[in-house]
């Protein structure tokens, strides 16, 4: 690869953005055009400091950022690298899509069933909504580039979305253009074993280890739209969460 310094464009001190958050954006814009893919090497801090004629703080807090994102990772006496595995801020709502595209990632889908319907007694109890309440279903297996991530398993209330073919790439997409995203939502993380369906779809073993991830989305006057249930290969996702001691 030739030098990163030149694929990436002149920090400027007149900006409005702080030197560190320009080269941030730069390498993020690096890694989703894969300028730098998975298990790349970054230069040196100093070497990188040297190119872009700014300091080592700048390009350490620049690093340090990313790294708190997930798309670098700092491994002892190798250096700093592209993330190979994805990892996810479990404390950020964002989409699969979101998460797919931000690591430099194509995100697709393989649609298992899309329908509409009306909530199970069950659905009923977890999205609050009176029995009868139309919902539309979304099944599909979530894919980055090639490879099989997660299947998944949605359903969200029909009044949120104009039809069942609104969605396409990503569903949180679809329902930020009717003015229905999650602006929060409940999540809950828990180890499973894949069955032999499950591993069939996701090119796994049967009874790999996986992650179940249960999340309910809230829009911003209280209401819950969003129950979903997602299978990811623990093999190649990783859940993340910053925490802070209590004062």
């Amino acid at each position: 690869m030739a030098l990163l310094s030149q694929h990436l464009p002149t920090l400027d001190e007149s900006h409005d953005l702080p030197l560190y958050q320009q080269l941030q954006r730069a390498l993020r814009d690096a890694i989703e055009k894969r300028v730098l893919g998975p298990d790349d090497a970054l230069p040196p801090e100093r070497d990188l400091a040297d190119d872009l004629n700014v300091s080592r703080i700048t390009v350490r807090k620049a690093i340090d950022g990313l790294v708190d994102e997930g798309l670098l990772v700092r491994r002892q006496g190798a250096g700093t690298f592209v993330c190979a595995r994805v990892e996810k801020n479990f404390a950020k709502l964002t989409s699969f899509s979101e998460d797919m595209r931000a690591r430099g990632r194509k995100p697709r889908s393989v649609w298992l069933n899309r329908a509409a319907g009306t909530v199970t007694p069950e659905e009923a109890l977890t999205l609050r909504s009176s029995p009868g309440t139309p919902v539309y279903r979304f099944n599909r297996i979530r894919y980055a580039d090639d490879a099989p991530m997660a299947l998944e398993y949605a359903t969200v209330l029909a009044s949120c979305l104009p039809s069942v073919d609104a969605v396409e790439t990503s569903l949180y997409e679809a329902l930020e253009k009717n003015g229905s995203r999650p602006v929060r939502a409940l999540q809950r993380l828990r180890a499973v074993l894949f069955t032999a369906e499950q591993a069939k779809l996701l090119k796994a073993q049967e009874r790999d280890a996986g992650l179940l991830v249960e999340r309910l989305g809230f829009l911003k006057d209280g209401r819950a739209v969003e129950f979903s249930q997602s299978y990811y290969r623990g093999d190649t996702y990783d859940f993340v969460a910053e925490l802070n001691a209590s004062t």
